[in-house]
């Protein structure tokens, strides 16, 4: 019975299920960014550079039995995945410091004082 104890308490942590969530989004949005790359980016830029290959994919690129292409592809992908997550992390650390430098909202008067100009008032 310790043991499942023990076990529940550790799965049940805060810390625990926060990484769960970490690495379930964190998949979701490599998938994201790997379609952005593969389906988008990669073929807008290297369309022109292929025709004028002959190929119709990189992954199609050999010369002398060795398919280059496909490795020409998994560099080109993680420059395109690199560059991207730059951008957006950049754009979100930007944000926050906006957010941070925004000026805060003056600060009312607190209750105490409302009640002793409400009281001052009376008495005029």
């Amino acid at each position: 019975m310790g043991f499942l104890k023990e076990f529940k308490e550790f799965a049940v942590r805060g810390n625990v299920i926060d990484l769960a969530v970490g690495v379930i989004i964190g998949g979701a949005f490599g998938a994201i960014v790997n379609s952005l790359v593969s389906d988008v980016i990669t073929p807008l830029l290297l369309t022109p550079a292929l025709e004028a290959a002959g190929a119709n994919k990189l992954e199609e690129l050999i010369w002398n039995g060795v398919s280059y292409g496909k490795f020409l592809a998994a560099v080109i992908n993680f420059i395109f995945i690199a560059i991207v997550l730059f951008v957006m992390i950049k754009g979100i650390n930007s944000m926050k410091k906006k957010e941070e430098a925004a000026p805060a909202a003056p600060a009312g008067p607190t209750q105490e004082e409302l009640l002793a100009e409400i009281r001052d008032l009376l008495k005029k």
